[in-house]
């Protein structure tokens, strides 16, 4: 019998690039633990459209 694990795969969405009018998105793929940080992640990385680092929030 499998056991269900906690850890699930999210996607980070910048949130400037938006904003910013270029075309093309960053996104970056990450595994988190959903009962120790139910709610969204928010981490900042790098941005190689904007060539900066720039707020990657999760999304759905």
């Amino acid at each position: 019998m499998a056991k269900k694990g906690n850890r699930v795969q999210v996607i980070l969405e910048c949130t400037e690039h938006k904003n910013s009018g270029k075309p093309g998105t960053s996104r970056y793929i990450t595994v988190k633990n959903k009962k120790n940080t139910p709610e969204r992640m928010e981490l900042k990385k790098y941005n190689p459209i904007l060539k900066k680092i720039t707020v990657h929030k999760e999304i759905k």
